[in-house]
């Protein structure tokens, strides 16, 4: 899933944002569940790709984390894809989107 289509799912499933302020803002979404350990994926290389690794979403609905499959960016010269991560910050858990940095 690409990261614009990410950044929807999880701007819907936590109704903090309409689709377009999601992927056209930085957003936060902080919860008190940790996320379970990252699932294994082997995707292999494509030629001019990156592997975004998978990631947990949180489902405010449900009140638990749910697997995003990993899949692949069209790399972008000069700059290196930082994978999402969840972090322990202060007892509560902060989802920091993946993102491109150069």
């Amino acid at each position: 899933m690409s990261v614009r289509k990410t950044l929807l799912a999880i701007g819907l499933a936590t109704s903090f944002a309409g689709p377009f302020a999601a992927h056209a803002a930085n957003f936060s979404i902080d919860v008190d569940v940790a996320p379970p350990p990252p699932v294994y994926e082997q995707l292999p290389p494509r030629e001019g790709y990156v592997v975004t690794p998978g990631y947990y979403r949180f489902d405010a609905d449900s009140h638990k984390h749910v697997w995003v499959k990993g899949g692949y960016e069209r790399e972008r010269r000069g700059e290196h894809y930082v994978a999402p991560e969840w972090r322990e910050e202060n007892g509560r858990y902060h989802f920091h989107e993946g993102h491109w940095d150069k």
